[in-house]
């Protein structure tokens, strides 16, 4: 078996950024590419870069001033030798730098061009400063997302950032690399976190076509709406989640919380929600998260515990799975998804920011004494 990963043998060249573009080339790396990040040439205060965090694991990390002449030079050598670049600047701002997509597939036209912004290359925003709160606010990905009667509730950045943005340019990468295999040509990958979230929601927009999500913030099926796909807070002050949507699955919660089903019935009826949910929370705080999990556990109750992330890391689920790792004493998730013949393995630590320069110009051709110069100039790390 190969232990590097079903990418082992991939180039990918990220120029160092913010949250989706390090998570994109972070999925990649886990999968065995050999990453190199481009971070700017002069250490400073540095939001990219900070100590065993999970987006900088399994590459390299070189310095470079992409503004200097000789630093865009450097720059396109790499690129003349990858497979993929990934880079998450506004709209025009690789262009100014002579590195955009015109320039650096003419060079190398088998090179597949990775872009991610928040609103995409064009568009009345494209130009415009934003986040990922305000991404998946345009993508009509937030406004669900909330109680009855209160203002809706970001969901951390998992949706623009990671889900919407991230992920999907990683998976548009991948796609194409695929059709690159029978036409020879790269192409450029334009990666939207609005365009993305959107897709995200695209089982709602599917529920709201057949009349079953046309309430609303907060009173639909999969919202917290319904007693029976929610959270539950338990007598230690911990919390449940409760998705016992199917009949069945239902069938056995009310066993393991020992409610009469004639107490609760008329359960997928809206108007009886609120008297269904109060006789599940009044049972639910009779015992703490932990006794109702044992109580639930080898049923098809689908009642589980809300975990903090450190928790998480020691449930024994996950344990057996590895879906956590260890780098230096530090845990966080693992490569995903698992692979049978190709697994990925655990990945690299993370190098110290821009420690990789001298190697990796010496392996791009450069000499020692072309390597001195450039540092006495300011142009690498």
């Amino acid at each position: 078996m190969d232990a590097a990963g079903p990418l082992a043998g991939l180039a990918v060249v990220e120029l160092a950024g913010l949250a989706p573009a390090p998570f994109a080339t972070t999925v990649l790396a886990d999968l065995g590419a050999d990453v190199v990040r481009v971070d700017r040439a002069k250490a400073g205060f540095d939001v990219l870069s900070f100590p065993h965090d999970p987006l900088s694991r399994a590459r390299r990390w070189i310095g470079v001033d992409t503004k200097a002449p000789a630093g865009r030079d450097i720059v396109l050598r790499l690129i003349d030798e990858a497979d993929v670049l990934v880079e998450g600047f506004r709209p025009g701002v690789t262009e100014r730098l002579g590195i955009g997509p015109d320039v650096c597939l003419g060079r190398n036209p088998r090179l597949v061009y990775g872009r991610i912004t928040g609103w995409g290359q064009d568009g009345p925003l494209a130009q415009t400063a934003g986040h990922d709160i305000n991404y998946i606010g345009l993508a009509g990905a937030l406004e669900p997302i909330g109680r009855v009667g209160e203002r809706p509730v970001p969901p951390l950045n998992l949706i623009g950032d990671f889900g919407g943005g991230g992920l999907l340019l990683a998976m548009g990468v991948l796609a194409a690399l695929v059709e690159r295999a029978s036409s020879g040509r790269g192409q450029v990958v334009d990666a939207s976190m609005v365009d993305g979230s959107a897709l995200l929601t695209a089982g709602m927009h599917g529920l709201r076509n057949i009349g079953l999500w046309n309430k609303g913030r907060g009173a639909n099926m999969l919202d917290g709406g319904a007693p029976f796909y929610d959270t539950y807070e338990t007598s230690d002050g911990r919390y449940v989640a409760v998705g016992a949507i199917e009949e069945r699955f239902w069938g056995d919660l009310l066993k393991v919380l020992e409610i009469d089903p004639d107490a609760v019935a008329g359960r997928l009826d809206p108007e009886r929600w609120p008297a269904v949910r109060e006789k599940l929370a009044a049972v639910l705080r009779t015992r703490t998260r932990d006794e109702w999990t044992e109580r639930a556990a080898g049923t098809d109750a689908c009642l589980t515990a809300v975990l903090t992330p450190e928790e998480a890391a020691e449930h024994p689920h996950n344990v057996a799975r590895g879906t956590f790792v260890e780098l230096d004493g530090h845990r966080q998730p693992a490569p995903a998804p698992k692979f049978g013949r190709t697994p990925a393995g655990t990945p690299a630590t993370p190098h110290e920011p821009r420690s990789d320069t001298t190697a990796v110009l010496l392996s791009l051709g450069y000499s020692a004494e072309d390597i001195d110069r450039l540092r006495a100039d300011g142009v690498i790390a």
